[in-house]
């Protein structure tokens, strides 16, 4: 009798263990899930990616009403380009590859002129005739990063041929500019400040696409522009040389342009400081701040918002903050349990709430190993 109530006392301690393996295991691959990026990238792969490949804005379809105006599973070039980044960040020539014949089989316009569209619809076609600056200067710094990293010659080559249409189409009395028509041949004459990308702008001076010159003008545009003690402007006016607020700062944009300015190590230091100051007041950064009272100008709090901000502080080795900055940010991963890895919202996400936070994980790995 003593030994079976030993032998049944035996198989429970026995299965009592092997479920404490499984709850440990359980929560290991949970905890790693949050920590890994490849799990996001796993995500924009099997949900966010069309049948051809390329990378659509919105997880759910939407009809588009005007060609101007991104919908549903259209994909745009901003989407590829960050993509590209990542793949060159994370040294992944294969996934890097995908991308590049991506953009020469879709995005890229060979015609007269060498050009990037700037949106197509789900199967590939384009119904526009524009590229978008900061989207093409994304995809340019990441081709010749790519370059340098895998020492292929088509990279460059390819860069050098949109780098000469921007520069023999895309221009306003000397100044790149946030688009061109080239159907109309007409060109935008404003630069939006978040397109003045420096680290593409000196990838390209270094490989002869940009002269000195020309990547000092960008320096000075931005190592001159004002700030009003915290944010900074949204464009630059070709025409009158003025630089122009808007009243409801998007903080990707301020971001983005702090990022610039780090890349030229002048940090922004008031605007980190007042962002360091919200993120500690509320533990959450809002998308938008009214530019006088500097409150919250929308109750929403963005991935994009978090993965910039990380890129940020990463580049101005704050890496404590951009720790704190990971932690809220990955609160918003995977809450619908049909996405996993996926930053996704009443089943609905946009590609770059997904992107910039895959780049910001991808570029920290590193230092939280």
């Amino acid at each position: 009798m003593t030994t079976r109530i030993s032998r049944k006392k035996a198989i429970l301690a026995i299965i009592v263990l092997l479920a404490l393996i499984g709850i440990v295991f359980f929560a290991y691959a949970i905890i790693r899930s949050k920590e890994n990026p490849d799990v996001t990238a796993a995500f924009i792969e099997e949900h966010m990616t069309n049948d051809n490949g390329t990378i659509a804005t919105y997880l759910k379809p939407a009809s588009s009403e005007n060609p101007d105006i991104v919908a549903g599973r259209e994909a745009l070039s901003e989407s590829l380009g960050l993509w590209m980044q990542h793949a060159v960040l994370s040294g992944d020539r294969a996934r890097f590859d995908d991308s590049a014949q991506l953009l020469t089989t879709y995005f890229l316009h060979n015609g007269q002129e060498t050009y990037i569209r700037w949106k197509l619809r789900p199967d590939g076609q384009s119904e526009v005739t524009t590229n978008a600056l900061g989207d093409d200067l994304r995809i340019l710094d990441a081709l010749l990063k790519a370059y340098k990293l895998w020492d292929q010659d088509e990279y460059l080559q390819l860069a050098k041929e949109i780098g000469s249409t921007l520069q023999a189409s895309a221009q306003t009395q000397g100044y790149f500019v946030d688009y061109h028509d080239f159907e109309r041949n007409a060109s935008a004459a404003v630069l939006s400040l978040v397109y003045a990308d420096i680290s593409a702008l000196r990838e390209m001076q270094n490989n002869g696409i940009l002269s000195r010159q020309k990547y000092e003008q960008y320096q000075d545009l931005l190592s001159h522009m004002p700030s009003d003690g915290i944010f900074y402007p949204k464009t630059y006016q070709i025409g009158s040389g003025q630089y122009e607020y808007d009243a409801s700062v998007n903080l990707i944009d301020q971001l983005i342009v702090g990022i610039h300015l780090a890349e030229m190590d002048h940090p922004p230091k008031e605007l980190i400081q007042f962002l360091k100051g919200e993120f500690r007041k509320n533990q959450q950064l809002a998308g938008r701040y009214n530019r006088k009272t500097r409150k919250p100008d929308a109750a929403y709090e963005s991935p994009a918002v978090y993965g910039l901000a990380i890129i940020l502080a990463s580049k101005t080795n704050d890496l404590p903050w951009a720790r704190e900055l990971h932690d809220r940010m990955i609160q918003f991963r995977g809450q619908d349990p049909a996405y996993p890895g996926g930053y996704v919202f009443d089943g609905n996400t946009h590609a770059f709430d997904n992107l910039f936070p895959l780049l910001a994980e991808t570029l920290l790995e590193p230092t939280v190993k």
